[in-house]
């Protein structure tokens, strides 16, 4: 359920009603006069709805895993990501001597 706020509520609050629509992931309707006029929603939430209708899901998703990764980055300083091949090598490293050890 969207939370629902006046113009001038939206207006006095913005940078917090900025903040919650990012962090609860949910938009916020502003009304005017007791009509709802329009939403603000998450930068994410308008990618998802324009890919939705224009069909460019891939890229969308190619995008936002991007960004994941440099956020991951970002939070892990000078230590490096695996890649993708490094991470299936070491799982298959670790389930064969996981079965050796049952033998």
């Amino acid at each position: 359920m969207e939370n629902t706020l006046s113009a001038t509520q939206a207006r006095v609050n913005f940078g917090e009603v900025m903040r919650q629509v990012v962090e609860q992931e949910r938009p916020i309707i502003v009304e005017r006069a007791g009509k709802p006029q329009v939403v603000i929603l998450s930068i994410e939430a308008y990618e998802r709805l324009i890919a939705s209708q224009t069909g460019d899901k891939d890229e969308l998703l190619l995008k936002q895993a991007k960004a994941l990764r440099e956020r991951i980055r970002a939070r892990l300083g000078d230590d490096t990501l695996l890649t993708p091949e490094e991470i299936i090598a070491t799982m298959r490293e670790e389930r064969t001597r996981e079965l050796t050890d049952l033998h």
